[in-house]
């Protein structure tokens, strides 16, 4: 059955989204809506020139029998200001502070709207890079992980605190925990991650850097490499972190006194993806 062009053109679109950095013959398309293969290239023309117009993908198209068209959600630099500076916004609330320094952040962190905004946000940092899977550790990065994992379309890894039967054999690492320097423990399952798999790591919160200095341990006992680090947020720390090149979204200072306070602003997200530095 013939589509009309309107119609051929929300699918198709809507296909791509679904399936993002999939390559998608253009045969595959013919078939699915009847059409020329010539037609189905102009309708790609449309939607490449939407998408990079309006900053929220890229669509490449691959000549050749073995070609077709990927589509790779990413975020403008326009779009990312405009983001951050609303998740900003959202942070910077006295009432978040928590003992210690810590924010509270679950609300935001369990609202759909904003993990789709943190996902393409983060999963536009890699969209030149090869990337096998995305590691969080529970509970809270979860919900960021899962996000990055649909845009990035890779699996993603949960690292457990302690064991779980369902889980197989693991693998388990200690490591020291950067703000109250205890000795904790980590573990992840043997079948969860393959050698010389590149990994993505992803948490809410950046404090001392102790949890994402255990992540990376753990990477390298898989012998696998990391490609990037990532947090929502990262709060002050007094000393030196046990992780460096950590990107984070927002920047918390906290007064944790008899005045609490907090001050949010953009992170280190907007200088490390587009090269500019944050504006105060």
């Amino acid at each position: 059955m013939k589509v009309r062009r309107s119609n051929r053109l929300v699918d198709m679109t809507r296909y791509l989204m679904e399936h993002p950095r999939d390559l998608v013959s253009l045969k595959f398309f013919g078939q699915r809506y009847g059409s020329a293969k010539s037609s189905i290239s102009e309708d790609l023309s449309i939607i490449r020139h939407t998408v990079a117009t309006w900053g929220v993908g890229r669509l490449e198209t691959l000549p050749g029998a073995s070609g077709g068209a990927r589509l790779t959600p990413l975020y403008s630099k326009e779009n990312a200001e405009k983001v951050i500076k609303q998740l900003t916004a959202a942070v910077n609330d006295d009432s978040r502070l928590l003992p210690g320094g810590y924010v509270y952040l679950s609300d935001l962190l369990g609202r759909p709207d904003i993990l789709r905004e943190v996902g393409r946000l983060i999963a536009t940092q890699y969209v030149d890079q090869d990337v096998d899977v995305i590691m969080t550790v529970e509970t809270k990065g979860i919900p960021i992980a899962q996000s990055v994992a649909m845009y990035l379309n890779r699996p993603f890894v949960i690292v457990r605190n302690s064991s779980h039967i369902t889980e197989g054999s693991t693998v388990s690492v200690n490591y020291v925990s950067g703000s109250s320097r205890r000795i904790k423990k980590m573990e992840l399952s043997r079948r969860t991650m393959r050698e010389g798999a590149n990994v993505v790591i992803v948490d809410d919160f950046l404090k001392g850097g102790g949890t994402m200095n255990g992540m990376q341990s753990l990477i390298h006992e898989f012998g696998a490499h990391v490609v990037g680090m990532n947090v929502f947020a990262e709060g002050q720390f007094k000393g030196n972190r046990l992780v460096d090149d950590c990107t984070s979204l927002i920047a918390v200072q906290a007064e944790d006194g008899r005045n609490k306070h907090i001050s949010a602003e953009a992170g280190n997200y907007l200088d490390k993806v587009f090269g500019e530095k944050k504006e105060k």
